[in-house]
């Protein structure tokens, strides 16, 4: 409902300022002016909430010029940096392996509306690590309008992003072009503008407050989300001959890199700045990496070896070199994805979680990284493949 001027002045005037209902009444449409008018009557508590409702809102307010476009510099700062405030934690979303047999009752499941979900039990989840505790806690489930097959998911502005996939329409599957995200400040799932294409077994990935759709089945081409216009637009293609599935991507110093495929030698660097992908130095492993992760200026990518176990190597974006690195051996180790948190990547499964330690400000010639000893546990009874990924929750929750 639109709130007229007047109507705020109404709302905000007298005792009702320093009530602690008013942040009930705050909304996308009203809460400038209610800020406006704490400002010039002094009322701090009342800016306070007005803020952090921004915060906990800030895709909304981001899209609406009449509220972002008149924030100062320094507010939209601070409403940024509050929603990143409070305990990040270590989470993972519970996914279906692409392999699955086609046409099966799970994947042929007919769809619900998101006002009659189905029993929580069906749902898949969302967990997220308590490091005190060594414990796995589910946080949310996902609406069974989320295609949990093939679809590309990631996370950018404390918002978890799940976009594309493989969805039933009858006895048959096919693309999706949805684009779901879940704000874990509100607790709250939404639909976001939608693919320019379908997609499925794409790679999303966030950079510069852009997302990121990379590839997907039968697809070479890229698209670019800009959440302050709820828009795609697309971007130079991934070149030909290069790999359109099965691939990894992460984001380093402003660049996209993508590697994997059929070539698992290859990485791709993706120059936003002049819109164009360039081949880097080929790396010499040629296993298929399990997952790639950026941290500062170098990209770990992680091979997993039957006989081996886990080998990291190391791209320096910097100097452009490789480095080989750690090895942790396992027994017919199961594939895992990874998640950056503080000094440490995180490379989870159903089976266990292990812990690479980064090393800060350390000489590249010196292999002082590796992997800890203690393996953490995985969620109890998680379902399918556990894509990680890192979300700052309320430091009330």
């Amino acid at each position: 409902m639109e709130v007229r001027e007047d109507k705020v002045s109404e709302i905000i005037t007298g005792d009702e300022l320093s009530d602690p209902a008013m942040s009930q009444q705050i909304s996308a449409e009203n809460c400038y002016e209610i800020l406006t008018k704490a400002k010039s009557q002094g009322a701090e508590d009342l800016k306070r909430r007005v803020y952090k409702y921004m915060s906990d809102n800030f895709l909304q307010i981001l899209r609406n010029p009449g509220v972002y476009g008149r924030l100062t510099a320094g507010e939209r700062e601070q409403i940024l940096a509050g929603r990143m405030e409070g305990r990040r934690l270590l989470s993972v979303a519970e996914m279906n392996e692409v392999f699955d047999r086609v046409g099966s009752r799970e994947s042929s499941r007919p769809q619900s509306p998101l006002s009659a979900l189905p029993p929580e039990e069906n749902r898949h989840r969302i967990f997220c690590f308590h490091e005190e505790t060594k414990r796995w806690e589910v946080l949310t489930s996902m609406p069974e309008e989320i295609p949990t097959k093939g679809s590309g998911i990631c996370t950018m502005y404390n918002y978890l992003f799940v976009a594309g996939g493989i969805k039933a329409q009858g006895e048959r599957t096919k693309a999706s072009d949805k684009v779901f995200c879940y704000n874990p400040l509100t607790g709250r799932w939404t639909e976001v503008r939608p693919l320019s294409q379908p997609r499925a077994q794409l790679k999303l990935v966030s950079m510069d407050g852009y997302l990121f759709a990379i590839g997907g089945e039968c697809l070479f081409t890229v698209e670019r989300y800009d959440p302050r216009l709820d828009r795609w637009s697309p971007v130079a293609p991934l070149p030909k001959g290069s790999f359109a599935v099965a691939h990894e991507a992460t984001s380093c110093g402003g660049d996209l890199f993508v590697s994997g495929g059929s070539l698992f030698y290859r990485l791709l660097r993706y120059d936003s700045r002049r819109d164009e992908w360039e081949e880097c130095p080929f790396n010499e492993s040629r296993r298929r990496s399990t997952d790639m992760v950026a941290h500062r200026s170098l990209i770990y990518r992680f091979d997993v070896d039957r006989e081996r176990g886990v080998n990291v190597f190391k791209y320096n974006t910097v100097v452009k070199v490789w480095h080989g690195g750690a090895s942790f051996p396992l027994e017919n180790p199961l594939p895992f994805r990874c998640a950056v948190l503080g000094d440490r990547i995180y490379c989870v499964n159903k089976s266990q979680t292990l812990q690479f330690v980064l090393e800060e400000d350390r000489d590249p010639d010196r292999d002082l990284e590796g992997f800890l000893p203690e393996v953490l546990p995985a969620p109890a009874e998680a379902r399918g493949a556990l894509v990680p990924f890192v979300l700052s929750l309320d430091k009330t929750d």
